[in-house]
This record gives structure tokens, C-alpha cells and sequence, in this order.
């Protein structure tokens, strides 16, 4: 287990879904980056509080977290490859409690603009694929809007805007604190993503608030492992999931939609 990861990593879509960066690669690769190199190669949001971005689009919150990540993930190569949608694990299921679930409060900043209404929809689409599915609830207070910033208090989580990142969306996992729990919609997710849709780019997103790992890392062979934190939830590896990027020696070719593996995941996290 890699004990750093008890502070919340966060994760989203990277920009395009271009290739799997950091200690992904490293993983598929016979000659490892030094640390030099791999810190060097690592993002970082490039304002007051920002993340260092790994594997193209998950978030550290500090070099002392990267470095324990070039350790565990990068150097040693833990993890094996193994079937199912899993869902982050360590130690135990990271996920929401049974009173929490049914209670994921959000905001949408007024700072997105004349693009507020398609956040407000698309979230409204992405919310009720989640919900139709597992025993979980979304709920929008957008009397939070106009304050919805990373220390809203009167939310679970905020969702706003920003330019010029790496990354199309990221989010959270459910144990991040909550300065931690934000989704981040970079200015490039408005423009053409075909075949994708924002609807389908926050379908992704969510499954990370919910606490769904990338799917692609249960295979070495995706040729974008991550590491060995997450616990299966299903018998079958879903190259199809709405948490399998496409590039990573995956089938979806449209939209990122759930499957019915995806949904099977669900229902055994949150039944």
C-alpha cells in the first residue's frame, strides 16, 4: 500500500486524453526516469494551493506526496494486473458513508459565464447516470454559486472554472479534504471534444467523486498502469468502462457512457 495516498489524491480526464504520462509510462518502460527526471516531467497547477499532476491527470498536493509516489509506484512497480471496475482502496473501500451518499451537495461558480448553463446541465445528465444506478444522490444548492470556492462550507464539493491546464476536467476522491474537493473544467472542455460530450467528460469525473479508480490501471497491458491501490468490484476487466481512457487499449469509441459492468461496479459499492 502506498500510505501517502491518505491524503486525498485527486484525479479527472486529461487534456484530449493525450498519452498516459509520468509513472504510467514508466510502469511499460525497461528504463525508469530518474527522480530528477520525473519531477521535472510533473504538472503543476500554476496557481496559490495547485496540485502536481501525475499519469497525465491525478493530483498530489505536495513534492514530499510525489516523491513517496516515485518510491512506491515508479521504482518499486507494485501492483499486479487483475480483472473488474474497481473502486480506490486503502486499507479499505474509500467511498462515501450511508448517511453522506444520499447527500453529495454541490455549487457551480458564477465564474463560468455565459458557459454556466451547459455545466448546470450537463452535471443535471451526469448526476442522474450515477443515481439511476447505485444507491447515491447529487443534490445543487446554487444559492452557493455565487461564493463557490474550495472553502464553501456549505457544500460538499465545488465544481469551477480554468484555463489553460493539462488536464479537459479532474476531480476527488471521497476521503480529500474539503479545500481538496473540487471539480476543476479547464476553458478547453467547451470547445470540440467529439466524440466526447461534457455531460460524458463529468460522467468520468463523478465516478472519481464516488470513488472509482481509472479502469485502465487493472491491466499492465493498457500500457497505462498506475499502481496497485484500488479493489475489484467486478470478475470482468471493461475496456468499454466510463473510467477506461480510450488511448490505454480501450474499445469505447464514442461517448463516455456507463456500461453495464460500470453499473454492476456501482451497485456493489453503493447498493
Amino acid at each position: 500500500m502506498l500510505k501517502f495516498r491518505s491524503v486525498a489524491m485527486l484525479a479527472g480526464v486529461s487534456l484530449m486524453l493525450g498519452a498516459c504520462g509520468g509513472p504510467e509510462s514508466a510502469q511499460e518502460s525497461e528504463a525508469k526516469p530518474t527522480w530528477e527526471e520525473f519531477k521535472a516531467q510533473a504538472y503543476r497547477e500554476p496557481w496559490e494551493g495547485g496540485k502536481i499532476i501525475v499519469n497525465g491527470d491525478e493530483a498530489l498536493d505536495s513534492e514530499e506526496e510525489l516523491a513517496a509516489y516515485f518510491r512506491n509506484v515508479v521504482e518499486a512497480q507494485l501492483g499486479k494486473s487483475q480483472d473488474g471496475l474497481a473502486v480506490y482502496y486503502i486499507g479499505g473501500d474509500i467511498k462515501w458513508s450511508s448517511t453522506q451518499k444520499t447527500n453529495l451537495t454541490y455549487c457551480i461558480s458564477n465564474n463560468f459565464g455565459t458557459n454556466k448553463t451547459k455545466v448546470v446541465n450537463a452535471m443535471a445528465s451526469a448526476t442522474a447516470a450515477w443515481q439511476a444506478t447505485a444507491s447515491v444522490k447529487f443534490v445543487y444548492l446554487s444559492q452557493y454559486d455565487s461564493a463557490c470556492t474550495a472553502s464553501q462550507t456549505g457544500v460538499l464539493f465545488d465544481i469551477r472554472p480554468v484555463s489553460g491546464q493539462s488536464y479537459v476536467a479532474r476531480a476527488f476522491f471521497p476521503n480529500s479534504s474539503r479545500s481538496g474537493r473540487n471539480v476543476l473544467i479547464d476553458s478547453s472542455a467547451f470547445g470540440n471534444l467529439s466524440p466526447w460530450t461534457l455531460t460524458g467528460i463529468l460522467r468520468h469525473e463523478l465516478g472519481h467523486t464516488l470513488g472509482f479508480r481509472h479502469e485502465h490501471t487493472r491491466s499492465t497491458s493498457s500500457g497505462c498502469y498506475e499502481d496497485s491501490q484500488w479493489r475489484a468490484l467486478t470478475t470482468t476487466y471493461d475496456r468499454a468502462s466510463v473510467m477506461h481512457y480510450p488511448q490505454c487499449n480501450g474499445t469505447q469509441t464514442g461517448d463516455l457512457v456507463l456500461t453495464t459492468l460500470d453499473k454492476q461496479g456501482a451497485r456493489a459499492l453503493y447498493p
